[in-house]
């Protein structure tokens, strides 16, 4: 038995891919093996393949999970299942896994299709089928559940633009109502004046991409230029002041131009030294209240203690009040 698996992602809801897939009677509009799906039935379908050689089965649907997955076993020719399942991955994406297993046919037939590496190429037969079928969902208007919407039915590797499907694919097409003439001439003028509209769509993006670039491009010029104005300019006022003379001294002012300070380089006045060689209010640590008065008498000039007569206060207590001089009664 030989065994294949395939995933796509489709951009597009989970029940818009769904309602496509389901579609088995489109398949040969979009896949380049599958040469007709015709229905007996809602269940049974008749199914003629490429693959290695042209095989026919019969195929009755089962384990369908709307939205979820379809699967189908044959019931007669080719002995084949598969199953599809479908896991949305987000509102706008879809993840479709292809599951498909076969028996190759018994004999020389099979012992040549597995020399010839008959599984390699359907693996990728299979993998190109399902990214056409991505392009057919994406391609299709918002919210279209019929694969006859799409304008990427009918491109060119499909078996329908090849003429490679069976006279009882034709015959299930010519019965459809959207496949006859005039269906399928007012499809292809809707295609057609959709892709003019795209087309003058995209010519307007660009000439407003090329717009936008020319304006970027003319203001980027602009800031160049008045940088390279401003430059020069500075460049100018740089050599100019280079060719001028040196500066002449001047004398400095009293004030502002002296490390010391405002005032720190006016003479001496009545006050004292103004720029703090002498104190200016001498003494002014001994008490900051008396520091402006006059000052005291020094030490010195002050009589000895022993100089100095006291009159005790317990004297006149005890022997009484002295008399008055002869000079001080005579005065009186």
């Amino acid at each position: 038995m030989s065994e294949h698996h395939v995933s796509v992602t489709v951009h597009a809801p989970i029940e818009q891919v769904y309602a496509f897939f389901t579609h088995f009677n489109d398949f040969p509009k979009f896949m380049s093996f599958v040469k007709e799906v015709t229905y007996y039935d809602e269940r049974r379908s008749h199914w003629v393949a490429q693959i290695a050689g042209t095989h026919e089965w019969d195929a009755v649907n089962e384990s369908w999970i709307p939205n979820q997955q379809v699967g189908w076993r044959s019931t007669s020719g080719l002995a084949n299942s598969g199953l599809v399942r479908f896991d949305s991955m987000g509102t706008d994406s879809t993840r479709v896994d292809v599951y498909i297993s076969y028996t190759p046919p018994a004999g020389v037939a099979g012992r040549v299709v597995n020399s010839m590496g008959i599984d390699e190429r359907f693996q990728t037969s299979l993998q190109q089928d399902m990214e056409n079928f991505a392009r057919m969902v994406e391609e299709a208007p918002q919210g279209a559940l019929d694969p006859m919407q799409s304008h990427y039915l009918f491109h060119d590797q499909s078996a329908v633009a090849k003429h490679q499907v069976t006279s009882g694919q034709q015959a299930s097409m010519q019965s459809d109502p959207m496949m006859n003439e005039g269906a399928l001439q007012s499809r292809q003028q809707n295609i057609q004046q959709e892709a003019a509209h795209d087309q003058q769509l995209r010519q307007q993006e660009e000439i407003t991409r090329q717009q936008r670039q020319e304006r970027e491009r003319q203001a980027a010029q602009q800031q160049s230029d008045a940088l390279r104005a401003q430059a020069e300019r500075d460049r100018a006022d740089y050599e100019a002041r280079a060719n001028q003379s040196p500066p002449t001294e001047h004398e400095l002012d009293p004030v502002r131009d002296t490390i010391g300070g405002r005032n720190a380089a006016m003479p001496r006045s009545a006050l004292g030294d103004q720029d703090a060689r002498s104190e200016r209010y001498p003494q002014y640590h001994e008490d900051p209240m008396l520091a402006r008065g006059p000052r005291q008498q020094s030490l010195s000039e002050q009589p000895a203690v022993s100089d100095v007569e006291i009159e005790s206060p317990w004297r006149a207590n005890i022997h009484g009040a002295p008399e008055p001089d002869e000079e001080e009664a005579n005065r009186e």
